[in-house]
Protein backbone atom coordinates (compact mmCIF):
# COMPACT_ATOMS: atom_id res chain seq x y z
CA UNK A 1 0.00 0.00 0.00
CA UNK A 2 1.13 3.59 -1.25
CA UNK A 3 2.32 5.80 1.91
CA UNK A 4 3.49 9.79 1.62
CA UNK A 5 3.94 10.78 5.62
CA UNK A 6 5.01 14.31 5.88
CA UNK A 7 6.70 15.44 9.21
CA UNK A 8 7.88 19.01 9.93
CA UNK A 9 4.76 20.80 10.72
CA UNK A 10 4.17 22.88 13.94
CA UNK A 11 4.10 26.62 15.14
CA UNK A 12 6.57 28.98 13.94
CA UNK A 13 6.24 32.62 14.58
CA UNK A 14 5.90 35.13 11.89
CA UNK A 15 9.37 35.60 9.97
CA UNK A 16 10.76 31.97 10.91
CA UNK A 17 11.37 29.27 8.76
CA UNK A 18 10.29 25.23 8.44
CA UNK A 19 11.22 22.25 6.61
CA UNK A 20 8.77 19.95 5.44
CA UNK A 21 9.17 16.53 4.58
CA UNK A 22 7.17 13.82 3.00
CA UNK A 23 8.38 9.72 2.77
CA UNK A 24 6.89 7.79 0.18
CA UNK A 25 6.88 4.23 -0.09
CA UNK A 26 5.82 1.76 -2.28
CA UNK A 27 5.93 3.74 -5.06
CA UNK A 28 8.67 4.09 -8.11
CA UNK A 29 8.88 7.76 -6.42
CA UNK A 30 11.51 8.60 -9.66
CA UNK A 31 8.48 8.30 -12.19
CA UNK A 32 6.29 10.62 -10.24
CA UNK A 33 6.00 14.51 -10.06
CA UNK A 34 5.50 15.48 -6.16
CA UNK A 35 4.14 18.30 -5.19
CA UNK A 36 2.85 20.31 -2.01
CA UNK A 37 -0.35 21.64 -1.57
CA UNK A 38 -2.06 23.45 1.96
CA UNK A 39 -5.39 24.24 2.64
CA UNK A 40 -6.75 27.17 5.03
CA UNK A 41 -9.55 26.73 7.12
CA UNK A 42 -12.41 27.68 4.75
CA UNK A 43 -10.27 27.61 2.26
CA UNK A 44 -9.42 25.78 -1.11
CA UNK A 45 -6.82 23.39 -1.54
CA UNK A 46 -4.11 25.34 -3.53
CA UNK A 47 -0.95 24.32 -5.37
CA UNK A 48 2.30 25.87 -3.20
CA UNK A 49 4.80 23.85 -5.05
CA UNK A 50 6.11 21.08 -7.28
CA UNK A 51 9.01 19.52 -9.02
CA UNK A 52 8.67 16.86 -12.01
CA UNK A 53 10.21 13.53 -12.65
CA UNK A 54 12.94 15.65 -14.16
CA UNK A 55 14.09 17.35 -11.00
CA UNK A 56 11.87 20.88 -12.73
CA UNK A 57 10.40 22.61 -9.55
CA UNK A 58 7.76 25.25 -10.25
CA UNK A 59 6.18 27.88 -7.93
CA UNK A 60 2.28 29.50 -6.96
CA UNK A 61 3.20 32.83 -7.28
CA UNK A 62 2.68 34.37 -4.10
CA UNK A 63 5.58 31.70 -2.72
CA UNK A 64 7.99 32.15 -5.58
CA UNK A 65 11.01 34.00 -3.61
CA UNK A 66 10.31 32.22 -0.12
CA UNK A 67 9.70 28.76 -0.96
CA UNK A 68 12.01 25.96 -2.16
CA UNK A 69 10.85 22.43 -3.26
CA UNK A 70 13.39 19.41 -3.75
CA UNK A 71 13.51 15.88 -4.04
CA UNK A 72 16.15 12.76 -2.80
CA UNK A 73 15.06 10.06 -5.42
CA UNK A 74 17.41 7.76 -3.13
CA UNK A 75 15.21 8.64 -0.24
CA UNK A 76 11.85 8.37 -1.85
CA UNK A 77 11.34 11.58 0.10
CA UNK A 78 10.52 15.96 -1.19
CA UNK A 79 11.02 18.36 1.02
CA UNK A 80 9.92 21.90 1.11
CA UNK A 81 11.97 24.85 2.61
CA UNK A 82 9.92 27.74 3.91
CA UNK A 83 11.38 30.79 5.24
CA UNK A 84 9.74 34.24 5.68
CA UNK A 85 6.89 32.69 6.51
CA UNK A 86 3.42 35.00 7.26
CA UNK A 87 0.15 34.03 9.01
CA UNK A 88 -0.90 33.75 5.67
CA UNK A 89 0.71 31.07 5.28
CA UNK A 90 -1.08 29.42 8.01
CA UNK A 91 -2.65 26.08 6.57
CA UNK A 92 -2.29 22.17 6.81
CA UNK A 93 0.06 21.00 4.01
CA UNK A 94 -0.45 18.08 1.82
CA UNK A 95 2.11 15.85 -0.40
CA UNK A 96 0.89 14.73 -3.62
CA UNK A 97 2.30 11.80 -6.24
CA UNK A 98 1.26 12.25 -9.87
CA UNK A 99 2.31 9.74 -12.71
CA UNK A 100 3.62 6.50 -12.41
CA UNK A 101 5.97 4.31 -14.75
CA UNK A 102 3.15 2.77 -16.35
CA UNK A 103 -0.23 3.78 -15.02
CA UNK A 104 -0.73 7.24 -14.19
CA UNK A 105 -1.70 7.25 -10.73
CA UNK A 106 -2.62 10.38 -7.84
CA UNK A 107 -1.91 9.82 -4.16
CA UNK A 108 -2.38 12.23 -1.09
CA UNK A 109 -0.37 12.13 1.87
CA UNK A 110 -2.22 12.90 5.24
CA UNK A 111 -1.04 16.23 5.75
CA UNK A 112 0.91 18.34 8.31
CA UNK A 113 -0.15 21.64 10.11
CA UNK A 114 1.90 24.60 9.84
CA UNK A 115 0.71 27.43 12.17
CA UNK A 116 2.42 31.24 11.45
CA UNK A 117 2.03 33.18 14.74
CA UNK A 118 3.27 35.17 17.56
Amino acid sequence: QVHLVESGGGLVQPGGSLRLSCAASEITFRFYTMAWYRQAPGKQRELVARITSGDTPDYADSMKGRFTISRDNAKATVYLEMNSLKPGDTAVYYCNARGGPVTFRDYWGQGTQVTVSS
